[in-house]
């Protein structure tokens, strides 16, 4: 941890270490903590303690873009792959620039793009590019298990940025992020995370990474789009938006995924929004002080109103800048343990 805060302190301006202060703070408060992970695949098995550290680590990236030279050194001669076997916008970007504020070099990867086009494996393109020596591998894939399946199999350090409908970490990671950084704590928050809990790796990443924090989180949906598996988490289950809408102190809408459904698991999009839709009218019967989160890209008018989307209480773009920070952080500790362990 003193190397994290030495990286922080020497690359601050001296006229804004006092802004700085309380990020110093809670970063010396887990110092004798030791990160010794250099994967990253999922949160399910992560302890609270390791939950926090990750955070505090990316309250103490945070400062990074907002100065005139947005970068740091930690990564400078290392080299990360995106390998995006699924199409993605915020996920791959957002790696890809938080790369490069630590000075790592970059290597895009997509599907499209990429020799598993032409029927190489996963794991040959993987280790033609470990072949060039690389270091760290950020992969999104369809198949569950395929970021497990490459820490066992190569050297570099794997970072899941989305695995079929198992996990994603690092949206998970910037979720609890912005709640802490709002709230101050996630101790005794009720979170409702809605909509289509069976097809998202967020809303399994967030259970975790939610309930392991102290918060009490309820899955609201159709029970078309619950998972059976519902009542064997740590977790509520509620069919009604409007049943759980005054109670909770965040809500965490969730995309519709069509792409993913295969079938009709409920009438019509007008009678989904009718009963799970984000509406104005609903936000009138919720706490002045709610959290409207959504993991993006949102479906306007079907899993909120854009009246809600952008409102007062939404901090939607605030999770996405936030997760800059958070992925700054898993790249830099996974970079750091492996060169801990000499692997």
């Amino acid at each position: 941890m003193n190397r994290i805060l030495d990286i922080v302190e020497r690359h601050t301006h001296h006229g804004s270490r006092r802004r700085h202060n309380n990020t110093m703070a809670i970063m010396r408060k887990s110092k004798q903590f030791k990160w010794q992970r250099k994967h990253l695949i999922g949160l399910r098995d992560l302890s609270a303690e390791e939950i926090s550290y990750i955070l505090d680590t990316a309250q103490g990236f945070e400062q990074i873009s907002r100065r005139s030279v947005k970068k740091a050194p930690p990564l400078r001669g290392k080299v990360v792959v995106n390998l995006f076997f699924e199409d993605s916008t915020r996920t791959r970007n957002s790696f890809a620039l938080a790369a490069n504020r630590l000075s790592a070099d970059t290597i895009e990867f997509t599907k499209k793009s990429s020799a598993d086009s032409k029927g190489e494996t996963l794991l040959d393109t993987a280790r033609n590019l470990e072949a060039m020596g690389i270091d760290i591998v950020v992969i999104r894939h369809s198949a569950a298990g395929a970021p497990m399946f490459l820490s066992k199999n190569i050297n570099a350090c794997v970072v899941n940025a989305g695995d079929g409908f198992c996990e994603h970490p690092t949206q998970a990671l910037l979720d609890v992020y912005t709640i802490r950084q709002l709230k101050g704590s996630l101790e005794g928050l009720k979170i409702a995370i809605v909509g289509d809990i069976a097809h998202s790796r967020v809303a399994r990443s967030d259970m975790w990474a939610m309930t392991k924090l102290g918060a009490e989180v309820t899955l609201v949906g159709p029970p078309t789009l619950i998972p059976a598996e519902a009542s064997r988490l740590p977790v509520n289950v509620s069919y009604s938006l409007d049943d759980v809408i005054e109670k909770v102190d965040v809500i965490n809408m969730l995309r519709i995924q069509f792409e993913r459904l295969g079938g009709n698991p409920f009438p019509s999009i007008r009678e989904y929004s009718r009963y799970f839709g984000l509406t104005a009218d609903r936000m009138k019967r919720a706490k002045s002080d709610i959290l409207v989160m959504h993991p993006g890209p949102i479906n306007r008018g079907l899993e909120m109103e854009s009246e809600v989307a952008d409102g007062k209480n939404s901090v939607i773009l605030q999770q996405v800048t936030n997760g800059l920070a958070v992925r700054m952080a898993v790249l830099f500790l996974v970079n750091q343990a492996a060169a801990q362990t000499g692997a």
